[in-house]
């Protein structure tokens, strides 16, 4: 898997999806450090799960709402549970993404 991620990071198990990345799991939430190759296109889909995400090389190119918005290295970005989005990467990209459980799957949180 490419990346520039640390050596401590590379350790971690492989998340199996529709991109690579390496999955840190926690209470509540998953961490992915994930890497997208040059001209990646993750067509319209949602999640269950709050996610945020932010660039650490790269660029995302993230359409949402009907509104496309791109995210530079060290750009946040929020992508709320059950919104359908699609993404794009023109060039070599990594991020590290932030999958938090709806507030119906983790007892005492906050609705956002």
């Amino acid at each position: 898997m490419a990346g520039q991620y640390p050596d401590r990071f590379r350790s971690l198990p492989l998340y199996d999806g529709r991109f690579d990345a390496y999955k840190l799991a926690a209470q509540g939430a998953d961490v992915l450090l994930a890497s997208y190759k040059a001209g990646t296109q993750i067509g319209e889909h949602q999640h269950d799960t709050h996610n945020y995400g932010v660039i650490i090389r790269g660029e995302l190119i993230l359409t949402m709402n009907g509104e496309t918005t791109r995210h530079g290295c060290g750009d946040w970005y929020h992508v709320p549970a059950f919104v359908p989005h699609s993404a794009v990467f023109d060039q070599e990209t990594d991020e590290i993404e932030f999958w938090f459980a709806t507030d119906a799957d983790v007892p005492g949180t906050q609705q956002e």
